[in-house]
């Protein structure tokens, strides 16, 4: 979990500020030094960063265009994706320019900008993660009354309700946030604005910064696993009772899709937060920035079209529908 964080200029605070200046430009260290690995990453990213764009914007587009993808289903999936297109372009295009140019610095709005929106967009697809794995639980544990359950009020409730609650978390740390100020170091180590790094150069004591960020983070990541757990707890439970073996598979492959993202999303918060040593945890904090931001907003609508027959049916059907289009 990041904070977006606004600083304020040092004017006259107390006397042993007096001859500094407060810092207004960051310079992000990034991933390499080595220019042949600094290509090979631009070219990577950018093609992980279209793939990402492209997909989950056509899942966009199918759950809106297809009557067959009207579903609480869909309508979550397509929160989501809209959730991963704004989540990795608030940090990859900034790299990208970076990479290109060769400019590493970073004006101090910008990086409050940055982490701000790091922070709302991955909380919020925390929430909405968890709140698609309850919809799993009613179509398959509840089938006969799942449309009443999730029509389509209750499902946009759900949705707006994980944007309030991000914000309701995200605002406490902010206004501790504003308080921090820099004047020794404006180097961040790091090719996002990460708040582990900017807490490190903070000229002010953030321990009970630091420590409500942890505790945020952990109450997030602990409560929604544990929702998610129970939900496929049930599903499990209700799965194995049927006793088709084929309805037991197809049951299970509409939950399939969600279980693999779920995972994905999950075991990189706890490579996150399960410290290594001190030396690694700057490394492992970058490489595991680098699935978040651009691995897994490319993998999530593959996984997802792939695994799903009805997704693969709307796709097939809207290039057919494209392509006779194009022939008159």
């Amino acid at each position: 979990m990041s904070l977006s964080f606004t600083h304020r200029l040092s004017g006259s605070q107390d006397s042993g500020m007096k001859n500094h200046t407060a810092i207004t430009t960051f310079i992000l260290l990034g991933l390499t030094e080595d220019p042949q690995l600094q290509i090979l990453i631009f070219i990577f990213l950018f093609i992980s960063y279209m793939l990402s764009i492209t997909g989950n914007l056509t899942i966009i587009i199918l759950t809106l265009v297809d009557s067959h993808l009207k579903t609480a289903m869909y309508f979550f999936l397509q929160n989501f994706s809209f959730l991963e297109i704004s989540f990795t372009s608030s940090c990859i295009p900034r790299f990208l320019y970076s990479l290109s140019t060769g400019d590493r610095t970073i004006t101090y709005d910008a990086c409050i900008s940055e982490t701000f929106f790091i922070d709302l967009f991955v909380i919020t697809g925390i929430f909405l993660l968890t709140t698609m794995s309850y919809d799993r639980y009613v179509a398959i544990c509840k089938p006969l009354h799942y449309m009443t359950i999730m029509n389509h009020r209750v499902c946009q409730r759900f949705v707006l309700g994980c944007w309030m609650i991000t914000l309701l978390l995200i605002v406490p740390p902010l206004i501790l946030g504003l308080e921090l100020e820099f004047y020794d170091s404006n180097v961040i180590d790091h090719f996002i604005c990460d708040v582990n790094s900017i807490l490190k150069i903070s000229s002010t004591d953030t321990w009970f910064l630091e420590q409500m960020v942890l505790i945020c983070s952990v109450v997030i990541f602990v409560i929604t696993f544990i929702c998610v757990i129970l939900s496929y707890i049930y599903i499990i439970k209700t799965i194995l009772r049927i006793p088709s073996a084929q309805q037991r598979k197809k049951a299970f492959s509409t939950c399939s899709s969600h279980i693999i993202v779920a995972s994905i999303t999950y075991g990189s918060c706890i490579f996150v937060y399960v410290k290594p040593s001190a030396k690694d945890e700057m490394s492992t904090n970058k490489g595991v920035t680098i699935l978040t931001t651009s691995i897994s907003p490319m993998l999530n609508p593959f996984i997802y079209t792939l695994r799903n027959k009805q997704v693969k049916q709307a796709f097939n059907d809207l290039i057919k529908r494209i392509f006779f289009l194009s022939k008159h």
